[in-house]
């Protein structure tokens, strides 16, 4: 079978989480057609979305600019899943405490942009995620802090007592970069154990 992944390709990792998802899905002895998304009418298409990092007031005004926004909602509302990392993240949330990020409203949670520090206070940590039956080497860079996590919302992982990764229906949203390793689980968490 062949998994239509687009990659949500403003700004960030787009090439590693492309990888990231072809590896998770050669590990379900499944092909990943990976699309590039920079412009609407790619979404509909696609049965996985990915939303990576980057700076999240420029993709939120990217998104809204050409009509992604509807697209990625209409996605999600039909269930398909989503992993949205880092800025994907802010990006995704109900709200994140900046009126120049248009969230998405896509997980009930909100977000503290940039809350870990700048890039030069990027770290990496083992972290115990719910679902993994090892600890994931999780990515900071200028990582956001959820701050508040809704009632239907599960906590996959916490860092110093905070969530850094929830499940909120079909979306996975991580404060961290996943594809930035060669663990490609966080992926298969999103796409595979939906």
């Amino acid at each position: 079978m062949t998994l239509r992944a687009g990659v949500l390709a403003v700004q960030g990792d787009v090439s590693e989480h492309a990888a990231a998802i072809e590896r998770a899905a050669a590990a379900h002895d499944e092909t990943a057609e990976v699309v590039e998304i920079r412009e609407a009418g790619l979404v509909p298409d696609c049965d996985v979305l990915l939303m990576p990092g980057g700076e999240s007031t420029t993709i939120s005004r990217h998104i809204h600019r050409i009509g992604l926004d509807e697209e990625i909602q209409a996605h999600v509302a039909a269930g398909k899943p989503v992993l949205a990392t880092c800025a994907g993240l802010i990006v995704a949330a109900s709200d994140a405490h900046d009126d120049r990020v248009d969230t998405l409203n896509l997980v009930d949670v909100t977000v503290e942009r940039n809350a870990f520090g700048r890039q030069k206070d990027s770290f990496e940590a083992a972290l115990d995620v719910s679902g993994l039956d090892e600890p994931f080497p999780a990515v900071f860079i200028r990582a956001p802090l959820i701050d508040y996590v809704g009632d239907d919302v599960e906590v996959l992982a916490t860092w110093d007592d905070q969530a850094v990764a929830v499940r909120d229906g079909p979306v996975v949203g991580t404060s961290f970069h996943p594809e930035l390793t060669a663990d490609s689980r966080l992926h298969d968490l999103a796409f595979f154990e939906a």
